[in-house]
């Protein structure tokens, strides 16, 4: 029996769509097709597709807002599960907020500020969706998602179990889930109640900066190579000076060094040797290896 086969028989409301091309789903406007393609439309499906997944011996790739995903230009050879509006319920508890996944880390910023929660702050501009969010312990102005994460709820294994937040592990940019492949379905946060005139000033101000120091205006993935222990990426290649340089249309920012933005007709093979352009340049200079903070997956077209 084959995986559709197998989706027809357990769960047939679920739709899988065929060769559907990423780019249309990941903030660097890039990325070949995926052979299958579905947005479930609740956690039973999303067990049921993954299960059959794994019968078929399929490689899955679950994807958010596509915010930290380069997808090489060949596209994903198995089946892309994409997290959407069913997965992103917002809800109170007693001492903060819990959110499904598939949650814009902008609107839990958004509910926090809203219920006079302070914490959250730091997420108003971050484009990504909470469960990756929480797999990758994403941060930005001092802030990041290990200080307020309460628990996780996560599937392991055909399993779904909650971790609390220290369980996770939690690094710059890493998390358990990422060592276990642990799928993110949600999270709880813990939050102090704040002034609400200091809680909007805050996010005023970090969405004043974000819009004065990065290059919003084009198709990104954020802050491309992670910091560097000692360093800062875009000073780095920056002082390279790289600042401007391009491959095909991807370039590095005029306005922040450390986003690689796509001009307009970008390949997906154009951001990689503008990686690597750049990865050997700042050695070269400053013998620093920068990694990329950007999830790289699929084939070579």
């Amino acid at each position: 029996m084959n995986f559709f086969e197998r989706l027809a028989l357990r769960s047939p409301e679920i739709i899988i769509q065929q060769n559907i091309p990423l780019k249309k789903f990941t903030t660097l406007r890039v990325g070949g097709p995926a052979d299958c393609f579905a947005e479930p439309a609740s956690e039973e499906a999303l067990e049921v597709l993954l299960d059959a997944a794994r019968e078929c011996q399929i490689p899955v790739l679950l994807m958010g807002n596509g915010s930290n995903l380069l997808v090489k230009d060949g596209g994903f050879r198995g089946l892309v599960i994409r997290l959407g509006k069913a997965f992103s319920a917002i809800e109170p508890t007693e001492k903060g907020l819990f959110a499904q996944a598939g949650a814009l880390m902008s609107a839990l910023s958004r509910a926090a500020a809203d219920a006079a929660f302070t914490g959250l702050e730091f997420a108003q501009g971050i484009p990504g969706t909470v469960g990756g969010g929480v797999y990758m312990n994403a941060g930005a102005y001092g802030g990041e998602m290990s200080q307020v994460v309460e628990s996780v709820r996560v599937l392991r294994d055909g399993k779904t179990e909650i971790l609390s937040g220290t369980d996770m592990d939690f690094g710059y940019r890493h998390s358990k889930a990422m060592d276990e492949g642990m799928l993110v379905l949600g999270a709880t946060f813990h939050l102090e109640k704040g002034d609400p005139n200091a809680i909007e000033a805050a996010m005023q101000d970090f969405a004043a900066r974000r819009k004065e120091k990065q290059p919003l205006e084009y198709p990104s993935a954020g802050s491309f190579f992670k910091r560097p222990q000692g360093h800062f990426a875009g000073a780095l290649i920056e002082q390279s000076g790289l600042k401007g340089f391009s491959v095909g249309g991807a370039q590095v920012s005029e306005k922040h060094a450390g986003f690689l933005i796509n001009t307009g007709d970008a390949t997906a093979s154009d951001f990689l040797a503008l990686m690597e352009k750049v990865q050997e340049t700042v050695w070269r200079n400053f013998q620093v290896a920068l990694q990329p903070e950007v999830r790289i997956v699929g084939d070579e077209k």
